[in-house]
């Protein structure tokens, strides 16, 4: 969340420096046209002239971010959430396809259930108390 704040802010930054306002715009011609800069007569093409380049200079910026964004995000090995749904999408649908098992609809019955051997403790017992016959003499 840090890092999306952060990004905000410089694009925020980028933005006051590219976008220009009809206002401020007027004003730097106005100040261009009392300095000797720019003849009266075309204070109002020096205008719109600022203002292409500042709408040009906001679209360049953007498509840089975009880029990067792009770039960071192919980085981070995430995938587009277009491509996430269609995914969803097709898991569903196999899901579907798989049949149900009798034992109340679980997969799991397709694999192999391990068993663990038991000592068979009971015959030792057993095997004690029959060799424990008493000797006859002969």
């Amino acid at each position: 969340m840090a890092q999306t704040d952060l990004l905000k802010r410089y694009l925020d930054a980028g933005m006051a420096f590219t976008q220009l306002t009809q206002q401020k715009a007027e004003a730097i011609v106005k100040d261009l046209v009392k300095a000797g800069e720019v003849p009266t007569g075309e204070a109002s093409r020096r205008v719109e002239e600022l203002l292409e380049r500042s709408r040009q200079n906001a679209e360049g910026l953007l498509e840089i971010v975009r880029g990067e964004v792009r770039s960071q995000v192919g980085k981070l090995g995430l995938v587009p959430k277009k491509e996430l749904d269609a995914v969803k999408r097709e898991l569903a649908a196999l899901k579907a396809k798989q049949p149900a098992t009798a034992a109340g609809g679980s997969t799991r019955a397709a694999t192999p259930k391990k068993t663990t051997a038991k000592k068979p403790t009971v015959k030792k017992a057993a095997a004690k108390t029959t060799t424990a016959a008493p000797k006859t003499a002969e």
